[in-house]
């Protein structure tokens, strides 16, 4: 098989492991297994072994529970199935919670610290044979959009886990500006085409390809976490219906945005989200005016604070506590995106009889305030910050005669559109039962 530039490497398992029980020392057991270890050769480890050896076998009648443990968020469910965010920070279904393998009643849990792990094998393996290696400690996983199982880097020592090749041309002289090779899980692939799942084979060595085989300081710098996605660049963080609330639970009222420009396309993607909210009698009362120019969002704001100063005289209140108040809609004002959602009564029944045609007109508020929720979750999907405030609703004609609206439409608010200029506070805990009340 050809590497770097065409270079020839070789890979193959390692014979004659015995059963590694709690306390064994792996680095003097590999070695004992290949004595002949050079300098340049990464060892690939399956992190069954690894957990075996330090201790990492838990006695649970329940795998469930010991999922459950290790889990730190849930990504996705289907049925008994679950792809989870674990203790190490990685991705994977059950936790790496695996139960073959190990004796009944029992399952094995991953390495504590696989970086940790890694880099102790390396170094045992450097005092019992003296050679400088690069060691993975591997395990399997599935992936999204591809059918079957690899082997991936959990840990890592001495090996660059990332091959950053942006700055340099391809065959065609063409620049490589985006491209960083997954080296620690391509060699850890490698190495699971030869050591098999079930042939009792865990170890594996590469060699042939010294140029991914780091130097000591920098090696052991750099672990397998970094082959990790941080949740900021994750496209893909969230799983099914997980992601519907995780989008509900990360809504956030935002007050401080970043100049950073709003995606109209992502706007109007919320707005896909907000009509298909539920509605009464199969009506759509939703309409969203998007103030996306500056003059825009500048001339409706100063009409509006002209409008409320007025009202705000009108009701006898100091200029103190009438710039006080003028203030907190600054909001408005400082988000670089404005929407104003309206609501319609077209398709309403008129019944003649006021209690009748008070509750048909609650209904439809009722399904704009849920277009409008569904509008916020989306945004909130998209990583937008938002705030709904009630402005408009209080100056309905100004906001008409400015943005040119028709007479039936009923601005329900405002709402303010960002990037939220710092991480949202935690939102303060709220049970449940505190809200329910069973008949």
């Amino acid at each position: 098989m050809s590497g770097d530039a065409g270079a020839a490497y070789r890979v193959w398992a390692v014979p004659g492991l015995p059963e590694v029980r709690e306390g064994d020392d792996l680095a003097k057991l590999i070695a004992a297994a290949e004595p002949d270890l050079a300098d340049g050769d990464v060892l690939l480890v399956t992190s069954k072994i690894v957990s075996k050896a330090e201790g990492r076998m838990l006695r649970a009648a329940d795998r469930e529970a010991a999922i459950d443990a290790e889990t730190v968020r849930v990504v996705a469910r289907r049925g008994p199935l679950r792809i989870v965010e674990n203790r190490q920070g990685l991705v994977m279904a059950a936790a790496g919670v695996d139960a073959s393998n190990t004796p009944e009643g029992t399952v094995l849990l991953l390495p504590e610290e696989p970086d940790a792990s890694a880099r102790a094998l390396r170094a045992g393996l450097r005092e019992t044979l003296g050679v400088e290696v690069g060691v993975l400690i591997t395990d399997t996983f599935g992936r999204p959009w591809r059918s079957g199982l690899t082997d991936v880097a959990i840990g890592a020592a001495g090996v660059r886990v990332l091959d950053d090749l942006r700055g340099g041309t391809d065959a065609h002289g063409n620049p490589l500006n985006v491209t960083v090779v997954a080296a620690a899980d391509e060699l850890a692939a490698a190495g699971d085409l030869v050591k098999g799942k079930a042939a009792g084979l865990p170890v594996a060595v590469v060699r042939g390809l010294p140029h991914l085989v780091a130097a000591d300081a920098e090696g052991d710098a750099v672990g397998a976490r970094a082959l990790v996605r941080g949740a900021r660049d994750d496209m893909f963080r969230l799983g099914t219906s997980e992601a519907v609330r995780e989008a509900v639970t990360q809504r956030r009222t935002v007050r401080a945005f970043t100049d950073e420009p709003v995606d109209a396309g992502a706007v109007r993607r919320a707005v896909a989200a907000a009509v298909t909210a539920p509605a009464p009698h199969h009506t759509t009362p939703w309409r969203f005016v998007l103030l996306e120019s500056p003059g825009a969002r500048t001339r409706l704001l100063d009409a509006m604070r002209e409008a409320w100063i007025a009202d705000l005289r009108g009701d006898g209140k100091s200029e103190e506590s009438i710039a006080r108040r003028v203030r907190r809609g600054d909001v408005l004002r400082e988000a670089p995106y404005l929407v104003v959602p309206c609501m319609v009564m077209d398709g309403s029944h008129t019944y003649g009889d006021a209690r009748r045609d008070a509750a048909e007109r609650e209904m439809f508020v009722v399904a704009t305030g849920a277009g409008v929720q569904n509008f916020l979750v989306a945004l909130a999907g998209e990583r937008l910050g938002s705030a709904w405030v009630s402005s408009t609703m209080f100056c309905r004609d100004v906001v008409r005669e400015v943005l040119e609206l028709p007479r039936a439409w009923e601005p329900m608010g405002a709402v303010a559109v960002g990037h939220p200029a710092e991480e949202p506070r935690a939102r303060d805990a709220r049970d449940p039962e505190d809200f329910l009340t069973v008949r």
